[in-house]
Protein backbone atom coordinates (compact mmCIF):
# COMPACT_ATOMS: atom_id res chain seq x y z
CA UNK A 1 0.00 0.00 0.00
CA UNK A 2 1.51 3.54 -1.17
CA UNK A 3 0.80 6.29 1.40
CA UNK A 4 1.38 10.25 1.36
CA UNK A 5 1.28 11.65 4.35
CA UNK A 6 2.41 15.46 5.73
CA UNK A 7 3.29 15.05 9.51
CA UNK A 8 5.04 16.70 12.34
CA UNK A 9 6.70 15.54 15.28
CA UNK A 10 6.82 17.66 18.61
CA UNK A 11 8.68 17.09 21.87
CA UNK A 12 6.48 17.87 24.68
CA UNK A 13 6.94 17.76 28.62
CA UNK A 14 3.85 16.42 29.29
CA UNK A 15 1.68 14.63 26.32
CA UNK A 16 -1.79 14.35 28.84
CA UNK A 17 -2.33 17.83 28.47
CA UNK A 18 -2.16 17.50 24.42
CA UNK A 19 -4.26 14.44 24.63
CA UNK A 20 -7.16 16.24 26.50
CA UNK A 21 -7.04 18.87 24.50
CA UNK A 22 -7.69 16.68 21.84
CA UNK A 23 -10.93 14.72 23.58
CA UNK A 24 -12.82 18.04 23.24
CA UNK A 25 -13.32 17.60 19.55
CA UNK A 26 -14.09 13.64 20.07
CA UNK A 27 -11.82 11.79 18.24
CA UNK A 28 -11.83 8.30 17.73
CA UNK A 29 -9.43 6.10 19.92
CA UNK A 30 -8.12 3.22 18.22
CA UNK A 31 -5.72 2.23 21.55
CA UNK A 32 -2.71 1.91 23.54
CA UNK A 33 0.11 0.25 21.51
CA UNK A 34 3.22 -0.72 23.02
CA UNK A 35 5.49 -0.81 19.47
CA UNK A 36 9.02 -1.87 19.07
CA UNK A 37 10.25 -0.44 15.72
CA UNK A 38 13.22 -2.16 14.16
CA UNK A 39 15.28 -0.06 11.83
CA UNK A 40 17.43 -1.81 9.31
CA UNK A 41 20.48 -0.48 7.46
CA UNK A 42 18.61 0.57 4.38
CA UNK A 43 20.50 1.91 1.80
CA UNK A 44 18.00 4.38 0.63
CA UNK A 45 15.38 5.95 3.13
CA UNK A 46 14.51 4.19 6.07
CA UNK A 47 13.17 0.59 6.83
CA UNK A 48 11.55 -0.53 9.98
CA UNK A 49 9.30 -3.03 11.02
CA UNK A 50 6.82 -1.98 13.41
CA UNK A 51 5.57 -5.45 16.00
CA UNK A 52 2.51 -3.91 18.52
CA UNK A 53 -0.57 -5.22 19.46
CA UNK A 54 -2.51 -2.97 17.53
CA UNK A 55 -0.03 -1.65 14.61
CA UNK A 56 2.49 -4.44 12.76
CA UNK A 57 3.56 -3.34 9.40
CA UNK A 58 6.83 -3.35 7.39
CA UNK A 59 7.20 0.00 6.37
CA UNK A 60 9.61 1.46 4.14
CA UNK A 61 9.84 6.02 4.18
CA UNK A 62 11.42 8.44 2.70
CA UNK A 63 11.49 11.85 4.32
CA UNK A 64 12.95 14.82 4.55
CA UNK A 65 14.53 16.10 8.07
CA UNK A 66 13.02 18.96 8.62
CA UNK A 67 11.67 20.65 11.43
CA UNK A 68 8.21 21.57 9.87
CA UNK A 69 5.41 19.27 8.63
CA UNK A 70 6.74 17.42 6.02
CA UNK A 71 6.23 15.01 3.27
CA UNK A 72 6.69 11.06 4.01
CA UNK A 73 6.67 9.01 1.14
CA UNK A 74 5.18 5.02 2.51
CA UNK A 75 5.31 1.95 1.49
CA UNK A 76 3.36 0.11 4.21
CA UNK A 77 3.30 -4.24 3.94
CA UNK A 78 0.68 -5.12 6.91
CA UNK A 79 1.72 -8.61 7.77
CA UNK A 80 1.16 -10.85 11.06
CA UNK A 81 3.38 -11.57 13.65
CA UNK A 82 5.98 -13.91 12.24
CA UNK A 83 9.90 -13.92 13.69
CA UNK A 84 10.50 -15.02 10.49
CA UNK A 85 10.39 -11.90 8.64
CA UNK A 86 12.55 -10.08 11.44
CA UNK A 87 15.10 -12.85 11.09
CA UNK A 88 15.53 -12.36 7.59
CA UNK A 89 15.60 -8.78 7.38
CA UNK A 90 18.42 -9.00 10.54
CA UNK A 91 20.31 -11.35 8.58
CA UNK A 92 20.54 -9.63 5.50
CA UNK A 93 20.17 -5.85 6.24
CA UNK A 94 21.64 -5.87 9.74
CA UNK A 95 19.87 -3.64 12.48
CA UNK A 96 20.57 0.00 12.98
CA UNK A 97 18.40 1.01 15.85
CA UNK A 98 15.55 -0.19 18.12
CA UNK A 99 12.60 2.24 18.62
CA UNK A 100 10.61 0.88 22.29
CA UNK A 101 7.38 3.09 23.10
CA UNK A 102 3.69 2.98 24.32
CA UNK A 103 1.66 4.93 21.69
CA UNK A 104 -1.88 6.41 22.16
CA UNK A 105 -3.19 6.47 19.03
CA UNK A 106 -6.39 8.43 18.06
CA UNK A 107 -8.33 9.41 14.61
CA UNK A 108 -10.40 12.48 13.43
CA UNK A 109 -11.12 11.66 9.60
CA UNK A 110 -7.93 10.87 8.04
CA UNK A 111 -5.74 12.55 10.46
CA UNK A 112 -4.02 10.35 13.07
CA UNK A 113 -3.00 11.79 16.43
CA UNK A 114 0.09 9.72 18.45
CA UNK A 115 0.63 10.39 22.12
CA UNK A 116 4.20 8.86 22.04
CA UNK A 117 6.13 7.69 25.48
CA UNK A 118 9.81 6.65 23.94
CA UNK A 119 12.33 4.60 25.96
CA UNK A 120 15.35 6.97 26.65
CA UNK A 121 13.64 9.76 24.35
CA UNK A 122 10.83 11.19 26.69
CA UNK A 123 7.40 12.49 25.24
CA UNK A 124 5.99 13.36 21.94
CA UNK A 125 3.19 14.51 20.04
CA UNK A 126 3.04 13.46 16.25
CA UNK A 127 0.40 14.12 13.87
CA UNK A 128 -0.09 12.78 10.51
CA UNK A 129 -2.48 14.14 7.54
CA UNK A 130 -2.58 10.58 5.39
CA UNK A 131 -3.56 10.30 1.86
CA UNK A 132 -4.27 6.64 1.08
CA UNK A 133 -6.32 6.71 -1.86
CA UNK A 134 -4.24 9.26 -4.04
CA UNK A 135 -7.27 11.80 -3.84
CA UNK A 136 -5.91 14.62 -1.09
CA UNK A 137 -3.39 16.96 -2.35
CA UNK A 138 0.14 17.82 -0.23
CA UNK A 139 -1.46 21.50 -0.09
CA UNK A 140 -4.66 20.16 1.86
CA UNK A 141 -3.05 17.92 4.20
CA UNK A 142 -0.67 20.57 4.80
CA UNK A 143 -2.94 22.55 5.62
CA UNK A 144 -4.42 20.05 8.21
CA UNK A 145 -1.11 19.57 9.63
CA UNK A 146 -1.35 23.55 10.70
CA UNK A 147 -4.78 23.74 11.90
CA UNK A 148 -3.58 21.06 14.40
CA UNK A 149 -0.10 22.51 15.32
CA UNK A 150 -2.24 25.68 16.14
CA UNK A 151 -4.86 24.26 17.83
CA UNK A 152 -2.24 22.35 20.29
CA UNK A 153 -1.05 25.79 20.59
CA UNK A 154 2.96 24.46 19.57
CA UNK A 155 6.34 26.05 19.27
CA UNK A 156 8.57 26.40 16.60
CA UNK A 157 11.09 25.10 18.94
CA UNK A 158 9.15 22.12 19.75
CA UNK A 159 9.29 20.48 16.05
CA UNK A 160 11.34 17.87 15.51
CA UNK A 161 13.67 16.96 12.57
CA UNK A 162 14.05 13.64 12.95
CA UNK A 163 12.80 10.18 13.62
CA UNK A 164 13.19 8.67 16.97
CA UNK A 165 15.51 6.42 15.29
CA UNK A 166 17.94 9.00 14.49
CA UNK A 167 17.48 10.72 17.91
CA UNK A 168 18.65 7.18 19.41
CA UNK A 169 21.27 6.39 16.35
CA UNK A 170 23.21 9.68 17.87
CA UNK A 171 22.69 9.17 21.12
CA UNK A 172 24.63 5.83 20.73
CA UNK A 173 27.09 6.79 18.16
CA UNK A 174 28.36 9.75 20.33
Amino acid sequence: MNIKIIEFKAKVSNAQSYEDKLKTKSPFFKGLDHQIDTYFNANKGRLKLREGNIESALIQYDRENTASSKLSEVVLYKHKADKALKNILTHQLGIKVVVDKNRKIYFIDNVKFHFDEVDQLGAFIEVEAIDETGNLTKEYLKEQCDFWFDFFELKQEQLMKESYSDMLFESIDS
